[in-house]
């Protein structure tokens, strides 16, 4: 790629650098830039520059948001009793786009990997317990919403372990409609409304 100019070659470099882009799909995308007008590779350009500009964690749920109280969270026409855990934000739209689910979220950002140094303390697990604790807005049902796999499940299980202290208080998980070490992000709706639905009662 030695002849090529290196605006280009540093464009596919970056592009490759995106999780799910493999080289030939960098090239694919820079050669395709090259097509678009200057109008179109500028705005381009100012969106991916300002992507970080006014987003902020939701107080609540700790989703991306433009406010401090994200637009699920505020909206009074969800059930505040039903709490959906998740890894990210990104199983939460999953989650969304289904249009199965009416309640409210908590994302704890992660999920306990001592491979990778990560354990309890590093998630938004104490902020969880406290949802949960808060008689204001009393929790009935706290559904672990967790890829299902190796850490996921020992997430999951962490989770319920320390929830179930917690009286009349239900902990769910939701059905084995995903594959094992599938990804959120990546089922189809019709396979997230599935275990949604089919979601059972830890014991």
């Amino acid at each position: 790629m030695e002849f090529l100019p290196e605006s280009i070659i540093k464009v596919m470099e970056e592009l490759g650098r995106l999780p799910g882009v493999g080289p030939k799909s960098a090239q694919r995308l820079t050669f395709h830039l090259l097509k678009q007008a200057d109008g179109h590779l500028m705005s381009l350009g100012d969106a991916i520059s300002n992507v970080r500009n006014g987003v902020v964690r939701c107080k609540e749920c700790f989703c991306l948001s433009s406010q401090e109280v994200c637009k699920i969270c505020e909206n009074v026409l969800r059930d505040r009793s039903k709490l959906c855990v998740v890894e990210s934000t990104l199983d939460l739209i999953a989650i969304e786009r289904t249009g199965e689910y009416k309640g409210l979220y908590h994302i704890l950002q992660g999920k306990i990997s001592p491979l990778n140094g990560i354990g309890p303390e590093e998630l938004r697990m104490a902020e969880l317990f406290s949802r949960v604790t808060n008689e204001e807005n009393p929790i009935k049902e706290v559904i672990l919403a967790l890829n299902p796999d190796l850490e996921g499940d020992t997430t999951a299980l962490f989770l319920h372990k320390k929830l179930s202290t917690f009286q009349a208080l239900q902990v769910t998980r939701i059905a084995r409609g995903i594959p094992s070490g599938g990804n959120l992000e990546y089922s189809d709706d019709a396979t997230l409304i599935r275990a949604m639905q089919g979601r059972q009662l830890l014991s």
